[in-house]
């Protein structure tokens, strides 16, 4: 897909702290398909594998980028309202790949699978994940801040 005549430019990945911090490298990113790699050191748990959490957090923010790149085909942004995950298979070392693709792209909500994978192409963890497409401006009836405003 691409982005309407007329629309945004798509958005483009900017890591955050966390994401800095597990070691997240991006590896391809577009509104098809985001692809990125996370070294399982530094993301294990104390059993020596890799955690659980690790692997929620680097599936919800591959998939929430994947939302945000499609948001910005129609001039809007993405926030995550649900996120579930299936663990399949644990790792204790090397390099795992996350790829979201999307399930569904619409005009106010994106659903995407993000797998997770190890080195060998094995499903580690599954996850779904579903964001609301959101006016880049604000969202009607918030202040500039963003608190809802009194109507009385």
């Amino acid at each position: 897909m691409q982005p309407e005549t007329g629309s945004a430019e798509l958005w483009k990945i900017t890591l955050g702290e966390l994401d800095e911090k597990m070691g997240v490298k991006i590896v391809e990113e577009s509104v098809e398909r985001v692809v990125a790699t996370m070294p399982v050191e530094g993301n294990r748990q104390s059993f020596g594998l890799l955690h659980g959490g690790a692997s929620l957090a680097v599936g919800e923010a591959v998939g929430s980028w994947a939302a945000v790149i499609h948001a910005s085909t129609l001039g809007k942004t993405a926030v995550g309202v649900d996120v579930s995950a299936t663990h399949h298979k644990s790792a204790r070392e090397g390099q795992i790949t996350i790829t979201a693709t999307p399930i569904h792209l619409g005009g106010t909500l994106t659903t995407h699978e993000v797998l997770l994978t190890n080195e060998a192409g094995q499903r580690l963890c599954t996850l779904r994940i579903t964001n609301l497409l959101l006016d880049r401006k604000g969202r009607a009836g918030a202040d500039r801040k963003g608190r809802a405003e009194k109507t009385s």
